[in-house]
């Protein structure tokens, strides 16, 4: 029974560290090669993580990088925009009232090229409601729109089977760009997962009004029969390859301002995997050589010991979330700190711990 226990917890042990692996990869994915210490502002305009802060008084729509949230906007409260396109960090600018960078405070005025939606007053969608909101128990899931950035909720796509699973389609677009940019449904019966299902307003098919394209235009003649302009549409991987490069649809593009869509490097997909690429190892590679280094019984010591660190944790973050305020790197070492000198004796903890 004891070795049976053992074993268990042993299992315990690695799955916490797997756990903690699929939690670094997806903080990598979406933090990219940001840190917390330097502004990204001399990086100029790219895509990257941002917050927009509640508590500060500000002239206008403005965000803020990684560091800035740490080191400028501590205690603040800030609402996570994910990632955004061709963004450069506007903490200290003028958009905010007499509140200069602390990391930077060198910066322009104003971010002439930074683009801002509701998202940064802290709503989403059609429905322009928080997210999570405090008024609904909906736990419906909410998908980025590849072209306007704006997130919505799957039941406001104007789909009526539901989207696609995850791993079926690569990027969304929301109706209202697919209403805006029309000439993209030409594309849709090649290169999209499944047709929309809500018709036009009149019940017929959509058409779509294009200039005839020149002679070395790629771009389908025709929607493909069937397919409806009021939904919402999601793309097969690799479907911006598809788009015409001719002279005609680049103009076009431009005008649009969507001459992004010709980016390889600028789908959220791809800013992700380049955050995962990270080549510094990982805490889970730490832990697993700590555990490694471990006889049977410091491995028990350990896993009790890490059962008793994890109820201090949260009890020691409760405080945090309390007072809204932005864990730091500080924070978690006077934890430890802390937790190293309440240690009892003779319990060896792997380094991964610490």
């Amino acid at each position: 029974m004891e070795e049976n226990q053992k074993d268990e917890n042993s299992v315990t042990m690695l799955d916490v560290l797997r756990e903690e692996n699929q939690l670094e990869e997806g903080a990598r994915a979406v933090l990219g090669a940001s840190d917390d210490r330097h502004c990204t502002y001399e990086k100029g305009y790219i895509r990257q993580a941002l917050y927009a802060c509640k508590t500060c008084h500000r002239e206008r729509r403005a965000a803020i990088c990684l560091a800035c949230s740490f080191h400028c906007h501590e205690g603040h409260e800030l609402v996570e925009l994910y990632t955004k396109r061709h963004f450069r960090c506007d903490c200290g600018n003028s958009s905010f009232t007499d509140k200069k960078c602390s990391l930077d405070p060198t910066k322009a005025p104003i971010n002439e090229e930074n683009k801002y939606d509701q998202n940064f007053d802290g709503v989403y969608c059609i429905c322009s409601r928080p997210y999570p909101d405090p008024d609904s128990s909906d736990s419906d899931e909410m998908i980025q729109c590849v072209i306007c950035e704006d997130w919505y909720h799957s039941k406001h796509l104007d789909i009526e089977e539901g989207p696609p699973d995850y791993d079926d389609y690569d990027e969304m677009v929301c109706t209202g760009c697919m209403k805006k940019h029309d000439f993209l449904w030409k594309y849709a019966a090649s290169h999209s997962v499944r047709r929309a299902a809500k018709e036009s307003p009149e019940g017929k098919e959509a058409t779509v009004d294009v200039e005839t394209p020149a002679d070395d235009c790629v771009m389908p003649p025709m929607p493909h029969k069937g397919l409806q302009k009021e939904s919402s549409c999601f793309w097969k991987e690799g479907w911006r390859s598809a788009l015409c490069t001719c002279r005609q649809c680049k103009t076009m593009y431009e005008e649009k301002g969507i001459a992004f869509l010709l980016d390889s490097k600028d789908s959220v997909r791809v800013y992700e995997e380049a955050g995962k690429a990270d080549t510094r190892e990982s805490q889970y590679e730490r832990g697993m050589k700590a555990l490694a280094s471990l006889d049977r019984v410091q491995q028990v010591n350990a896993i009790e010991e890490y059962n008793n660190m994890k109820e201090r944790l949260k009890q020691y973050l409760q405080k945090f979330a309390e007072n809204k305020k932005v864990v730091r790197e500080e924070d978690i070492k006077e934890f430890f700190m802390e937790m190293e000198a309440k240690k009892r004796p003779k319990v060896s903890v792997p380094k991964f711990c610490r």
